[in-house]
């Protein structure tokens, strides 16, 4: 039976982390957006972000997971900041050599409001104030990325992306962060129950985490600092 790997394609701000934090609470190994020390003993792993680690994978091996077999899952891949800009969501290459080499891959797509996604973006530390309008990201060019318009629509356009390229598939799921359904959908889709649901990093005006849960249980609500 194929080993099950899960790739969450949703940008920043789209509940990634509390992604992250219900699947490691229902049984996952899982990296979100960057490997910490802890999770990994390999030094050309750890303190690495899953974005880069992906592309060294796509390029050096064929495999975008090659540096990543420690993990059943990872949440949030795109990196923006210092020296790097890795949106491997956005690549259908790369996306599709996890296919290729992976027959149990299945791909989510969190979401939410672009409007809303967009107005936590700009107040989530420095991404949307700085980092967005600096970087040539895919589908933000240039200048473009310094209205919250640009942005809205930048997401908009990511999201149809998804929809399009995995139309009809059956290892694609998408779900809005708001559906209360949410839960059972993810795990009715990856074949596990989900243990835990709920909030995290709700608080970007101070960089403070937070954490509602929804779906109760013991040993579920572990959380790190993260981007979304």
């Amino acid at each position: 039976m194929a080993r099950l790997r899960v790739i969450n394609l949703g940008l920043p701000k789209s509940g990634t982390t509390t992604l992250g934090v219900a699947l490691r609470a229902s049984g996952l190994k899982v990296a979100d957006w960057k490997v910490r020390k802890f999770q990994s003993a390999n030094p050309e792993v750890a303190r690495h972000f899953l974005g880069d680690l992906m592309y060294r994978g796509y390029f050096e091996t064929g495999d975008p997971l090659h540096l990543l077999d420690e993990f059943d899952a990872m949440t949030e891949i795109n990196v923006v900041g210092g020296e790097l800009n890795r949106w491997p969501q956005t690549d259908w290459g790369l996306l599709e050599a996890i296919i290729e080499r992976h027959p149990g891959a299945k791909f989510i797509l969190s979401y939410r409001d672009p409007e809303a996604q967009a107005n936590s973006m700009i107040r989530w530390t420095n991404l949307g104030r700085k980092r967005l309008r600096i970087f040539d990201v895919p589908g933000l060019p240039g200048k473009f990325g310094r209205a919250p318009a640009d942005i809205v629509r930048w997401i908009d356009g990511h999201n149809r992306f998804c929809r399009r390229v995995f139309a009809g598939d059956p290892r694609f799921l998408e779900y809005d962060i708001l559906d209360p359904e949410a839960p059972a959908r993810i795990g009715a889709f990856l074949g596990l129950p989900i243990r835990w649901w709920g909030t995290v990093n709700e608080n970007p005006e101070t960089g403070a985490e937070t954490v509602t849960e929804t779906v109760s249980e013991p040993d579920a609500a572990p959380s790190e600092d993260q981007t979304s």
